[in-house]
């Protein structure tokens, strides 16, 4: 469905590892296209993750991201189209330059802003959603998708040790707000790896309401080891394992987010 308005631009964001940050963004994005939206992801870490895991090997790429973004590349001259159905801003390992590279950059918080309001404004290709994958931590990467996005969405393992890093975000969150977006909305934490079997996953969940007052989004994903043989295949778990508890979850939680963008109401914090 082609559109002539701006995207819907979230960035996926935890500086922790391992909770399934990636693995959200291939399945929320390819649940999406489903819906009948235009979907862009923008791979921002440098290991590559999400590029791999939608078929495409970093190392055949000659172009990437990094490209854009320290190099004034227009991103129409990047973007992949991938057999999910949506399209890629990749990235390589090339990217882990890129941090260093903008360090001394006058306005390097808006390079990545600069470069989705160039796609937009181009006309070359024209999406609904634009959803950034941050690497995991809270660095010049980061604050830049934080600034060109227009919502946050926070992956979270429902584990105690895992939302020790929810305030520190959400102080990057209101410092971004202040200084390079002041729109800037957290849309909620997005519970993954769920087990609601037990007692301490569903108390990890109330704490976390409780504590940082988020919205927590609908429906938990849950652990299943279908989300592994994913990426493997190079495809999301919407095409490996259409079925499955963790593709249902996930195209509810699209459909939520969806909704959610027809009727913006402002978000906790």
């Amino acid at each position: 469905m082609s559109t002539t308005h701006a995207p819907t631009t979230l960035a996926v964001a935890n500086q922790k590892g391992g909770v399934a940050k990636t693995t959200s963004v291939a399945s929320i994005g390819a649940a999406l296209v489903e819906l009948g939206q235009s979907v862009l992801l923008v791979d921002l870490d440098p290991q590559a993750c999400l590029t791999f895991s939608l078929g495409i090997d970093p190392e055949d790429l000659e172009l990437s991201v990094h490209h854009v973004l320290t190099k004034g590349l227009h991103p129409s001259e990047v973007i992949l189209a991938t057999a999910d159905g949506v399209d890629l801003l990749p990235a390589t390992i090339e990217l882990a330059r890129a941090e260093a590279d903008l360090l001394t950059r006058t306005g390097r918080e808006h390079v990545l802003r600069g470069a989705l309001e160039d796609l937009t404004a181009s006309g070359d290709r024209a999406y609904d959603w634009v959803l950034l994958d941050c690497p995991p931590s809270l660095g010049v990467m980061t604050v830049a998708a934080l600034t060109a996005a227009q919502g946050v969405l926070i992956p979270l393992q429902c584990e105690t040790l895992s939302h020790r890093g929810v305030g520190q975000l959400l102080d990057t969150v209101h410092d971004v707000r202040r200084f390079t977006n002041r729109d800037l909305e957290v849309w909620g934490v997005l519970p993954t790896l769920y087990d609601g079997r037990t007692h301490h996953a569903r108390t990890v969940l109330e704490t976390i309401s409780e504590t940082y007052g988020l919205e927590v989004l609908e429906p938990p994903v849950p652990k299943t080891i279908r989300f592994a043989e994913a990426p493997a295949a190079g495809r999301s778990i919407l095409a490996t394992s259409r079925s499955s508890k963790g593709a249902r979850a996930y195209r509810e939680v699209a459909a939520n987010l969806l909704r959610r963008s027809r009727s913006p109401r402002k978000g906790g914090r």
